[in-house]
This record gives C-alpha cells, sequence and structure tokens, in this order.
C-alpha cells in the first residue's frame, strides 16, 4: 500500500527510485552522500550514524566553522539535541542570553530583557533560548559524530555529481587536487547559502533583501567593559553598534551596521583589531575600550530566500543551501538543523525498510512548507526591531520563536482519526509534547525518556484495548495506564497533554497518527515505512 493511497492525497510524482532496501552501491560503501559539515550537514551525520546508514560527509574547508554566527538554540532544538546525545555538552558550553544593555556613548540608558524568560513545564522541559557561538556548537556536533564511529573529511570538496535511477555518482577532489570518483544510493546539500550542489541543479533560489544595509561581523577581544550584558548602542553615528560576551570564550561579538549609503565593511580590511578600535571609537565616543586579536571577520546583508523545491531525484537541499534567513529572532539555524532531523529517518525508512519513495517527497512537502513560516516570522522579527530606537519599544522574543508550535497538520504524513477532537486539543501534525510518569517502581520517567532513540514510539494513553502487533526494532510500545501500564500518570499530565488513545510518534518526534483503533497503527505502519 502506498502513501498516496492510505492517506488519500496525492504527493506528487516521484523524481526518485525505490531502491528496495538497497542503497546504489549494492551493499557496500557509502548510501548517503552529505556536502558541507556545518550544523545541518552534522546533524544529519549523527542521525544516520545511530541508524547505522553508512554515509561519507565532506567539507571543502579545512576545519569546522571557526565563527560565532549562528549562537542561539531555541527549545525545540534542544529536545532535538537531547534526542541526539549532545544536549548535556550544549548546555555545559552555553548559557541563557544575557540582559540588553542600551547605551548613548558612555552613558547607561538601561537593562532590559531580549527574551521572556520561561521556567521549564511539564510539556516543555527547556522554556529558553541556549546561547553558544557556531563554532562550539559545531566542536560538539563533531564529538559526538566521532563517538558514533564517524568523522568529516575538511579539505574535501564536491567537484562534479551526477545522478541516474539507481544513485549518485560524485567527484570528489582534495586539496592537493586528487580526485575520487563515489558512488552513493543520495547525496544531501548542505554546503551553505552559496551552495554548489544547489547550483548544479539548476533550482531558482527566490527571495528578497530584508534589510539593503550591511552589516560587519567578528570575533575579537574587547578589555574595559562587562561581559554581564549585550551591550547596544542603538543610535550610534553611523549605525547601530552591539557587542555580546561569547560562553565558554573570552571574546565579544561584535556587530556594526552600517547605514550611511555607499558604505560598503570589508571583512579584511574593516576586520583587523585597529580599524574595529577606531569604529569603536566612532560609534561610542569612548576610548577606555580595547580592541586586542580578532578570531574572525565576516560581512552580510540580511536576506530572505528560498529554494523552489528541496528534492532533484536522489539529490536534496538543506539547510542554509535550502533557505536563509534574517538573523533576526534565531531562526536561521534551528530550521537547518531540523531538516536534517526530518530527512534523516527518511532516508533510513528508505534504504533499509523498504519504505516507498514517496516517504521521501514528504521531507520536501513538509520542509518547505515550514521553511516559507520561518522565513516570514525572521523577515517580521527584523522589521519590527528595525521600528524600536533601543530606548522605547525596545524588541522583545516570545514564544513565537521557539519553534515549539511547528508542526505538519497537512502532510501526507500526518492522520487524525479521531471522531471527536476538542479544540485547542493536541492533534496529529503536532510536536509531541513532554509529561512527567511513574515507572512501577516509583521513578520519574518522561515520555521524551521514552521516545528517545531512531525509532517509532507507539504511545498508548488511558487506553484499555489490546495493542497490535508491532516490529519491535522499528516502534517502541508505552502504555500509560490502562491495563498492564509502562508508566503510571499520578499527576495527569500526560492525560493533559494527550487526552487518550492510541498516538503513533515520528522518529523526528511528531504525531504522524492518532486513533483509537489499533488496525490503524498497522495500516500506518505498513503504508509509510513498507
Amino acid at each position: 500500500m502506498n502513501i498516496d493511497t492510505y492517506n488519500g492525497t496525492t504527493t506528487g510524482t516521484s523524481t526518485g527510485t525505490d531502491t528496495g532496501g538497497r542503497g546504489a552501491d549494492g551493499g557496500s560503501g557509502t548510501e548517503v552522500l552529505i556536502v558541507g559539515a556545518g550544523p545541518t550537514g552534522l546533524v544529519l551525520a549523527i542521525d544516520l550514524a545511530r541508524r547505522g546508514v553508512r554515509h561519507r560527509i565532506v567539507d571543502r574547508e579545512s576545519r569546522g566553522f571557526p565563527g560565532s554566527r549562528g549562537t542561539g538554540l531555541q527549545p525545540r532544538s534542544l529536545e532535538v539535541f537531547e534526542d541526539l546525545g549532545v544536549l548535556s555538552a550544549l548546555q555545559e558550553a552555553g548559557g541563557p542570553c544575557p540582559p540588553m544593555m542600551s547605551w548613548d556613548g558612555a552613558t547607561r540608558l538601561g537593562e532590559w530583557e531580549l527574551v521572556e524568560r520561561a521556567a521549564p513545564s511539564p510539556t516543555v522541559p527547556y522554556g529558553e533560548i541556549l546561547m553558544l557561538p557556531q563554532w562550539r556548537t559545531v566542536e560538539i556536533l563533531g564529538a559526538r559524530l566521532a563517538e558514533l564511529g564517524g568523522h568529516v573529511d575538511y579539505d574535501t570538496e564536491l567537484t562534479d555529481f551526477a545522478q541516474d535511477a539507481d544513485g549518485v555518482t560524485a567527484t570528489l577532489t582534495g586539496a592537493d587536487g586528487r580526485r575520487e570518483t563515489l558512488r552513493a544510493a543520495y547525496l544531501v546539500g548542505t554546503d551553505g547559502g552559496r551552495s554548489t550542489v544547489r547550483r548544479a541543479l539548476g533550482i531558482d533560489f527566490e527571495g528578497e533583501v530584508v534589510d539593503p544595509r550591511p552589516v560587519l561581523l567578528a570575533d575579537a577581544f574587547v578589555e574595559g567593559i562587562e561581559r554581564t550584558h549585550w551591550h547596544i548602542w542603538p543610535t550610534a553615528p553611523g549605525g547601530t553598534l552591539m557587542l555580546r560576551p561569547l560562553e565558554g570564550a573570552e571574546t565579544f561579538q561584535f556587530m556594526a551596521r552600517f547605514d550611511e549609503e555607499g558604505q560598503e565593511p570589508d571583512a579584511e580590511r574593516d576586520g583587523t583589531s585597529e580599524a574595529l578600535q577606531r569604529l569603536l571609537e566612532e560609534r561610542t565616543g569612548r576610548t577606555d575600550l580595547r580592541v586586542g586579536a580578532v578570531t574572525w571577520t565576516s560581512t552580510f546583508r540580511a536576506r530572505a530566500a528560498m529554494a523552489v523545491r528541496f528534492r532533484e531525484g536522489r539529490v536534496f537541499l538543506a539547510g542554509d543551501a535550502a533557505h536563509v534567513h534574517s538573523p533576526a529572532g534565531g531562526q536561521g539555524l534551528n530550521t537547518s538543523m531540523q531538516d536534517a532531523y526530518n530527512l534523516g529517518w527518511k532516508l533510513d525508512a528508505v534504504l533499509r525498510r523498504s519504505a516507498p519513495d514517496a516517504l521521501l517527497d514528504t521531507y520536501d512537502a513538509e520542509r518547505r512548507e515550514v521553511a516559507a513560516g520561518v522565513l516570514g516570522l525572521s523577515t517580521r522579527v527584523h522589521r519590527r526591531d528595525q521600528g524600536g530606537d533601543g530606548t522605547e519599544g525596545r524588541p522583545r522574543r516570545g514564544p513565537e520563536t521557539h519553534q515549539l508550535t511547528i508542526g505538519y497538520p497537512t502532510s501526507p504524513l500526518t492522520r487524525e482519526l479521531r471522531r471527536e477532537v476538542a479544540e485547542g486539543a493536541l492533534r496529529a501534525g503536532d510536536r509531541a509534547p513532554d509529561a512527567p510518569c511513574k515507572d512501577p517502581a516509583g521513578a520519574t520517567v518522561r515520555l521524551f525518556d521514552a521516545f528517545r532513540g531512531p525509532q517509532f514510539t507507539l504511545l498508548a494513553v488511558g487506553y484499555e484495548g489490546g495493542l497490535p502487533p508491532v516490529d519491535g526494532g522499528l516502534v517502541r510500545t508505552c502504555r500509560v495506564e490502562g491495563p498492564a501500564p509502562d508508566l503510571r500518570d499520578p499527576d495527569g499530565h500526560a492525560h493533559d497533554a494527550y487526552g487518550g488513545g492510541l498516538f503513533l510518534i515520528r522518529p523526528d518526534g511528531y504525531v504522524g497518527l492518532a486513533t483509537g483503533d489499533p488496525a490503524d497503527v498497522s495500516a500506518y505502519l505498513a503504508a509509510v515505512t513498507g
């Protein structure tokens, strides 16, 4: 039974070919080639590694990304990182968003909060954003991949590829000019906004410049200002200037916007310690602040753009290769990593479990819709920020940026089969919430503990009937209350979050199926996983 027939919807004609559970390599070598070892590529590599999917991840640079760029990890991403086994390391290295301090020259204008502070709740274990420079996130993800037996091939560039009905043939070129031909079942381009993979496919990248004013970004040592705040000079001559202390490092993130027409900062010319010192004095009027060594520089203009499709046959786009965002609201890095989290289990299902190729089409359908929504949010936040003057109308980041309400209600993989669902209640397609329960010995066990891992989870909440037979390697079952329960719900948190019934939780933590009939579970799994 294929996905189209089961869901009663049309997903479109697939551009790939079912491998019948075999990779294009015939059972050895590489099944998935990942091009680009930023956070997106590393998350995908980790997910594939823990599933035993043979992969290769390459990057043309000589080392991991060295700058701070994407620094905010949203609550939904923290849930993903917990499942992937890296959350504790990220939390140890990072910290909360510091309070803001507005300045006018050497005069303090006052402290304020950029983010709404929120405590954890039974359904949301991580209430706030975690701040961490991107280079450190990349290091931690790389270390986790190594724990799983994987590694990144740096100094290795994708210089050509071609696909056919059975796979992709890629040419990789090393820093010494040596070429290697590699055959894989699938290729995933996670190689950034100037993606070589996207351009080679000829996929249009449509969007707009959100703000024409260029921004200079640098990581630098700065003396003379406390590290307790994120400092901002909102009305500085020439444009806003900000200094944010970076977690786990002695450096600050130095950001300067150039408002005057015709000004075009250059990372190499204007990113030296001497040039940043001059800029700091010009913008703040302070001579007591000293800029030391600079470890990384970059320039950008806020832009929003998205590829018109995320899949072309056996080649996929993810992360910045598929969509770029304004940094306002901290959405780009998080959306990118969750692309990989969505794709990993689907590649596994097609490669290893004879799932229909149409399952891979749902990556494009689901993630393009999400990316379009997030692009709109980032653009709105950016433009709202520019309306404030740093004193009155100070911008504030609320729950809309946490990505906890993102879901897949219109996906061909979503089946809401309960007859009566109260307004505002959890529905199929929503993020599966957490809830603290008790095991038979009385110890606290979270639902996220039950969900953790690469499998589906059949969650039965207050369900009195028998459960359908399932493949234990594919689906873990968990009864909350009901006969012979695995977990008790003494405080009612699971019932409050889910109501009652059978819920099939996808490997990426979303409710794929909600029903009261166990036959629906068997039919869904047969359609989705083959």
